[in-house]
């Protein structure tokens, strides 16, 4: 393996590529923030997930980079934002698990609108200090099913689609499920393991190994075998995820590895926990380098600068494919 350069991403490259995931996070919000207002709501969804597509297919590690940045740092605009993340984290389950079209399309659309009924409101109780009153537990509690009731009213003809939201919080029967209670599982984990990581007013979110672990205690075997494609489909620290090596220094995921543990990283605390002067880029596969503990988000009190990862990101990734 030859040294890895870190190289610049094309001029406006990176900065094009954001602004395209922050438009199409906003895009996401003013329609589950007004769906009545939507014509033809279907089509709508299909067109933001055909760009959310177009975007993943430019670079998947870097879009998965620059959205689990986002879910461990914001709380803002909250509902829209996990709802991109899981839509994203069902794409690439769905292709790790070669789902047919039909089920992949129904399965992330849901995922853009499993929580349509209660969208302020979650954005309301990300922000809340305190546990929801009985008021909003009641529509918590009722939302899946108002969410499938709402997407029916607005015109979705996709039954699969629907009861996969309406089905998206059940628990499942340890058996062969059904297709809509096959996805709706799919969904169901992909769900909580976002909003784990995910930070509220109320708590900081977690790591994603203790997510993973706090989801699969009392998983069934279906939910299982779902945890299990999602890392094998985005790594067990997913870029934008921060991890500590072997060595004691603390990195940030850039891009998925060869295999789900062997992730490439940039170091940016050395073993004493002190800043380096430039991010560090490793592979993690090498002796030496590998990762022994994921970190949730809040442990690493750093401002990363974006495009800098990116650049180290996209090295990775020319070298990866010049078989360096």
């Amino acid at each position: 393996m030859h040294p890895v350069n870190v190289l610049d991403p094309e001029e406006g490259t990176y900065e094009e590529l954001l602004a395209q995931w922050g438009d199409l996070e906003q895009a996401l919000a003013l329609l589950l923030n007004a769906p009545t207002a939507a014509q033809e709501f279907a089509r709508k969804v299909t067109q933001l997930d055909r760009w959310m597509q177009d975007l993943l297919a430019q670079d998947t590690d870097t879009g998965l980079y620059l959205l689990f940045q986002m879910a461990a740092t914001s709380t803002a605009g909250y509902s829209s934002a996990h709802a991109l993340v899981c839509a994203v984290l069902c794409q690439v389950c769905a292709n790790e698990m070669k789902m047919p079209r039909h089920h992949r399309d129904a399965l992330v659309h849901a995922a853009m609108t499993m929580n349509i009924a209660m969208t302020r409101l979650q954005d309301q109780l990300a922000l809340q200090a305190g546990r929801p009153t009985p008021e909003q537990q009641a529509v918590v509690d009722q939302h899946a099913d108002r969410s499938a009731a709402l997407l029916m009213r607005l015109g979705v003809h996709d039954t699969l689609w629907v009861d996969i939201v309406a089905q998206h919080h059940d628990s499942g029967a340890d058996t062969e499920p059904a297709v809509a209670t096959g996805l709706s599982q799919v969904l169901g984990v992909i769900d909580r393991y976002a909003a784990l990581v995910s930070p509220r007013q109320s708590r900081a979110g977690r790591s994603v190994t203790e997510s993973l672990r706090l989801l699969m205690n009392a998983a069934t075997v279906q939910q299982q075998a779902v945890g299990e494609a999602l890392v094998q489909a985005a790594g067990a620290s997913p870029p934008g995820t921060f991890v500590r090596l072997k060595n004691e220094e603390v990195a940030v995921v850039l891009r998925r590895g060869l295999r789900p543990q062997e992730p490439w990283v940039a170091v940016l605390l050395d073993a004493r926990s002190e800043p380096l002067p430039e991010p560090r880029l490793k592979n993690t596969a090498r002796e030496g380098n590998q990762v022994v503990l994921a970190l949730a988000h809040n442990v690493v009190s750093l401002s990363l600068n974006h495009r800098v990862m990116v650049g180290l990101s996209q090295s990775v990734s020319q070298a990866m494919h010049a078989g360096l």
